[in-house]
C-alpha cells in the first residue's frame, strides 16, 4: 500500500488542477436546488439549503483558495491519498465543521465521526447512507486487493426526495447493484484500482439511476461507458474532471 500511495502522489503532482466550476449541476428537490461541482477526481462540491459539503477533499485540487467556500460537512470515502488528505480537509474546514468517514480514516483523522459499511446518519436535512465500497478481484498481488471489504464507503445522499449515489473506490459490487431509487449516480471507473468502463456500464444497468455521471476516470475511455449504456434509458452525462 506504500508503494501505491507514492505511486498516486507521483501522479497527482504531476497534474495542474483548477477548480472545475462550470460544470456545475443542479438538481430539483422538493427541499430546494442541489448544486454538485467537480473538483478534481473524486473531490466533490455539494451545495443545498445554504449548507456545503465536501466528497474527499484532496491534493491536487487547490483548496486553499479564497474562492473555494468553507465546508459544513466533509465526507470521506477511503484511506487512500486521493480521497482522504488531511492538509485538504484543514483547507475547507471552519469553526464547526463536521466530517463523517470510515473508521480507518477515523483512526488517522481523530476528529472524524465513524460511519461504517451499512450505517445511516442525518444531517442538516440529509441522509447520508454508507455503502460498501470494495474491489471483488483487482489488486497489487495474486490474494491481496486494493480495497478490501469493509474498509471504505460509497454514500447515497439523500435530500428533499432525491437520491444521489457517490460510488467511491469500488468494482460493480452487489451492494451497488442492489441500490433503489437512484435519482443520480457518480460512479468510478480506472484501471487497475477500480473497474474498466464496460464492468461499470454493467453494473449501473442493473441499479438503473436516472442519471449517471463518470467521476474518479483518470485515463479511461468514455465513450465504452456511454456506449455501454445505450438504450437502457439511462441519461450519462460527462463533465470535466481533470482540467488543464
Amino acid at each position: 500500500m506504500k508503494i501505491f500511495a507514492a505511486i498516486a502522489g507521483l501522479l497527482f503532482a504531476l497534474a495542474v488542477p483548477v477548480f472545475a466550476s462550470t460544470d456545475t449541476q443542479t438538481f430539483e428537490t422538493a427541499a430546494g436546488d442541489v448544486k454538485i461541482t467537480p473538483i478534481y477526481h473524486a473531490s466533490t462540491l455539494i451545495e443545498a439549503g445554504g449548507k456545503t459539503i465536501y466528497l474527499d477533499p484532496a491534493k491536487p485540487a487547490k483548496l486553499d483558495s479564497n474562492s473555494m467556500p468553507k465546508a459544513d460537512l466533509i465526507l470521506v470515502t477511503d484511506i487512500h491519498p486521493d480521497h482522504m488528505d488531511p492538509a485538504s480537509e484543514a483547507a475547507v474546514s471552519k469553526s464547526g465543521t463536521e466530517i463523517f468517514a470510515p473508521p480507518a480514516v477515523v483512526a488517522t483523522v481523530t476528529t472524524a465521526k465513524p460511519i461504517s459499511n451499512g450505517e445511516s446518519k442525518t444531517w442538516q436535512g440529509w441522509t447520508i447512507e454508507a455503502i460498501p465500497a470494495y474491489n471483488l478481484v483487482r489488486g497489487p498481488s495474486a490474494g491481496k486487493l486494493y480495497h478490501d471489504k469493509g474498509r471504505g464507503n460509497g454514500y447515497v445522499l439523500t435530500y428533499g426526495g432525491k437520491r444521489f449515489y457517490f460510488s467511491g473506490d469500488t468494482e460493480g459490487v452487489p451492494e451497488m447493484r442492489a441500490l433503489k431509487n437512484i435519482d443520480v449516480a457518480f460512479v468510478c471507473m480506472n484501471l487497475p484500482y477500480t473497474m474498466p468502463p464496460n464492468e461499470a456500464a454493467e453494473a449501473v444497468k442493473a441499479f438503473h439511476p436516472k442519471i449517471v455521471i463518470p467521476y474518479h476516470y483518470r485515463g479511461s475511455n468514455l465513450s465504452v461507458f456511454k456506449k455501454g449504456l445505450e438504450g437502457s434509458g439511462i441519461e450519462v452525462r460527462t463533465l470535466e474532471w481533470y482540467p488543464q
